[in-house]
């Protein structure tokens, strides 16, 4: 009973399952083929390029996650906790594929539900389906709006879009691994410049520069600064 109980705590962390009166989890629980993966710190979750075949529920640890442009000359490293769904826009589309390599920072516990599952659980519940599809629509609207908003007016202010641009999740440290000349191209500006915009940066405590390398200690921190 107790684990019965864990187990609907843990789905009731995700808005997909957010809504379900207890009856239909009930149901959903007896008749659903829920897998269970733990993975060791250091250890793969998912790689760039391999094919999404299920979702991934991650209920406990916390993960690493990179993502590389598509010419592999920068990346970013982020971290996730729990309770976090990783990807769930891959599993469908022209592009099923993973866009990030996702590593175990910590050992971490995921539930994962195959694609024919998800498919069947669309199919007998309302509110599952209702949910993807909140979840999938709200992420493209988001992305759709991205491009609308106001360009920024000052060097520093373009620095901070491309982070936050560049970023999975909007909050929390990041590791950029770029050479000043790329992120100078990507910002439209000098390389004398953005060194001066880094160091003024680095200066009032938001950012920690490194050899190829720059570090945000924290992507909101450095956002409400620009605003």
């Amino acid at each position: 009973m107790q684990q019965s109980l864990q187990f609907y705590n843990h789905l009731l962390q995700f808005s997909l399952f957010q809504g379900l009166s207890h009856t239909e989890l009930l149901q959903m629980a007896g008749h659903t083929k829920f897998g269970f993966r733990k993975v060791a710190a250091g250890k793969p979750v998912v790689k760039e390029g391999e094919v999404c075949q299920a979702l991934f529920f991650l209920i406990s640890g916390q993960l690493t996650l990179v993502t590389r442009s598509d010419d592999h000359r920068y990346s970013v490293e982020e971290q996730l906790s729990a309770p976090w769904l990783l990807q769930p826009e891959v599993l469908f589309g022209a592009m099923p594929r993973f866009s990030s390599t996702v590593t175990a920072a910590v050992e971490s516990h995921f539930i994962t539900l195959s694609k024919d599952e998800v498919l069947r659980l669309c199919d007998e519940f309302l509110i599952f389906q209702l949910n993807l599809l909140n979840l999938l629509s709200t992420q493209s609207q988001r992305r759709g709006r991205a491009c609308w908003r106001r360009t920024p007016t000052d060097l520093r202010q373009r620095i901070v879009r491309f982070l936050l641009d560049h970023s999975v999740y909007p909050a929390g440290p990041k590791m950029v691994h770029i050479l000043m000349e790329q992120l100078a191209g990507e910002v439209n500006d000098s390389r004398l410049d953005v060194s001066r915009a880094l160091n003024a940066m680095q200066a009032d405590g938001l950012v920690i520069l490194h050899r190829g390398r720059i570090e945000v200690p924290s992507l909101e921190k450095l956002v409400m600064s620009n605003d």
